[in-house]
């Protein structure tokens, strides 16, 4: 019994992975987008969203343990269907948003190394970084795992190397951009249309949450854990922003080229500073593969196990004999990534909308779990009540549901303008917002067309036995 419970996880490593987990780098240019009143939203994101969600993902997970997740969760509120439509959102989100993440990649690329390169050329390292992801994955868990660690530990420096460095440019330049109390007050203005990446950025924490039988003491451990690491990932995320605001003004922060642009001006053209300008820009590089490599292993991993369940297509449960890695899923992962890469590389001049166009349509299909997972939360809460809750929120049903209605209005309001981003003005720019609507009914429609066979596969399996 001692050697198993030296083996659990403790309060820091919980942390530790729940900071890996939910951390990224792609979407600091976005936030800073936004200009400062950026910093207030963060700051009213962790306190109305991040902290009720949190909360709710430690009693979910430490009254239904295991390896589900939102999975299972949704399918014992709402049933076999509603699971099945959740492992699909889930899955196929990762093959639709690596082609944003690798777009950037490309953009970033270019910038430092070769800026005359042309966006087919762009696309095609797209797609070469989707087969080397797949490959990676396909090879052994453990090669997954040390680029996963290794990424973790860069996305920190790249972060904490911008923070700084914008505050001791400011220091030296003076600040790029106003920092004044109205500048600071969160407004509807133009950056409304980045807003949902603030929510996007802090997603996922419920994912140490489906660890609960490797936990030392759940009960204590989990929304201690979940707290403060996002207390931490935020902290970063603002400390971040506040660096390429304070170097580069608002209207001068590209998608793409914003953390390259801010290096260049933090750095100057000296020696030292290129060496600081290729070294911190190659670790961001990294960050994206692995990124990627993490979000292909686990939503992979899963997608067979539903596969081999019946719950997904028979290919998807193929698994490698000798590494036991999910294939199937992975090259399907791959495939969905190259498809995507190219149509929407034909249709998209700048690679600044080539990102956010890709990145807003794979953010929806991303969302549309947590959709689900609010309200199973309630719906467990009264159809489950003699469960046995380790933790449990405190306060009563009315509390529960404001809880979850806040933090489900919080992804409502994030899908819908990651969709129709000028939705303040009264306007939509259908030339973005169409190609958008089209992927994502699409993907929603070939969820339906998957869920109609499984049903069937289950109703066969019911009636031969």
């Amino acid at each position: 019994m001692t050697g198993e419970s030296t083996n659990k996880m403790g309060l820091s490593s919980l942390t530790l992975f729940s900071v890996c987990a939910v951390l990224v780098v792609d979407g600091l240019t976005a936030s800073a987008s936004i200009g400062p009143s950026s910093i207030s939203w963060w700051f009213i994101t962790l306190v109305l969203f991040v902290i009720p969600y949190g909360l709710i993902s430690s009693e979910l997970g430490t009254t239904y343990p295991g390896e589900g997740g939102i999975y299972d969760w949704v399918k014992r509120a709402f049933g076999f269907k509603w699971a099945v439509r959740t492992t699909w959102f889930y899955w196929i989100n990762v093959g639709l948003w690596m082609p944003a993440v690798y777009i950037m990649f490309a953009g970033m690329f270019a910038e430092m190394f070769f800026p005359e390169m042309g966006m087919p050329v762009q696309i095609a390292i797209c797609v070469a970084l989707t087969w080397l992801t797949v490959w990676i994955c396909n090879i052994s868990v453990d090669a997954g795992v040390w680029v996963t660690n290794l990424g973790a530990l860069f996305k920190v420096i790249v972060i904490i190397v911008l923070g700084s460095g914008g505050f001791w440019y400011a220091s030296q330049h003076g600040v790029a951009n106003e920092f004044t109390a109205a500048s600071l007050m969160p407004s509807i203005d133009s950056g409304l249309g980045f807003l949902p990446i603030i929510i996007f950025n802090l997603m996922g924490f419920e994912l140490i949450a489906c660890m609960g039988d490797e936990i030392k003491n759940p009960q204590k451990d989990i929304p201690k854990s979940i707290l403060i690491s996002a207390a931490i990932v935020t902290g970063l995320y603002v400390f971040g922003t506040i660096g390429i605001l304070m170097a580069l003004p608002v209207e001068e922060i590209g998608l793409v080229s914003g953390i390259i642009a801010t290096l260049h001006t933090l750095f100057g053209d000296s020696a030292c500073g290129q060496f600081m300008i290729y070294g911190i820009g190659i670790l961001a590089l990294f960050t994206f593969i692995a990124n990627m490599a993490t979000w292909t292993m686990g939503a992979s991993r899963a997608a067979m196990e539903a596969a081999q369940a019946g719950e997904l297509p028979e290919i998807v449960a193929k698994e490698d004999p000798k590494h036991r890695t999910p294939v199937g899923a992975n090259v399907i992962t791959g495939i969905v990534s190259t498809i995507v890469i190219l149509l929407y590389g034909l249709t998209s001049g700048e690679s600044d909308d080539l990102f956010w166009s890709v990145f807003a349509f794979s953010s929806c299909i991303f969302l549309l779990p947590y959709l689900f997972m609010f309200p199973a939360y309630l719906k467990l809460r009264m159809t489950d009540p003699n469960a046995v809750r380790p933790y449990k929120i405190p306060g009563g049903m009315k509390t529960q549901i404001a809880l979850s209605v806040i933090c489900f209005l919080f992804i409502v309001q994030a899908v819908v303008l990651f969709i129709f981003p000028d939705i303040a003005t009264v306007t939509v720019d259908w030339s973005y917002s169409a190609p958008v609507l089209i992927g994502i009914i699409a993907t929603i429609a070939i969820g339906e067309w998957i869920l109609a066979r499984a049903t069937k596969h289950m109703k066969g399996e019911t009636a031969t036995a």
